[in-house]
């Protein structure tokens, strides 16, 4: 990594009752050892607590992860707290199982990326660096 480089700082976390985080604990762990600071918040966290905690620690990217079929419901109200507070420059993406037919959907409302359940780790890492490349400098 250049020395100029800053380092890419990801929040991840789980929204609503969904209770399985073996693979979003993975997808930490893959982020951090590819230099990336990463803070997971946790289970059964709230659309406001998880806006507020990306606010908190200042994050390149909000990742969330749904196996719950809540998507469309979870997506709309994040990105719609972080224009109210502020937060419009914080990338969102979104992983877990979503049907296929729902990642356009996501996309076309604001989610950056979405990265179903089967994405190889590198695909991740790599995908997350795009598009801070893209964002560019906050």
């Amino acid at each position: 990594m250049a020395q100029s480089e800053a380092v890419i700082r990801v929040l991840l976390a789980k929204v609503g009752l969904d209770g399985h985080d073996r693979g979003v604990k993975i997808v930490a762990r893959t982020l951090r050892d590819a230099g990336m600071d990463v803070v997971y918040t946790g289970l059964h966290r709230t659309p406001e607590e998880v806006v507020d905690a990306a606010l908190q620690e200042d994050v390149d990217i909000l990742g969330i992860s749904l196996l719950s079929g809540v998507h469309m419901t979870v997506f709309p109200r994040v990105l719609e707290l972080l224009r109210e507070k502020g937060g419009e420059d914080i990338i969102v993406a979104g992983g877990g199982v979503i049907p296929d037919e729902d990642v356009a959907e996501l996309e076309r409302m604001g989610v950056a990326r979405v990265l179903l359940q089967d994405t190889p780790p590198q695909e991740i890492v790599d995908a997350f660096r795009a598009l801070v490349a893209e964002r560019g400098p906050r």
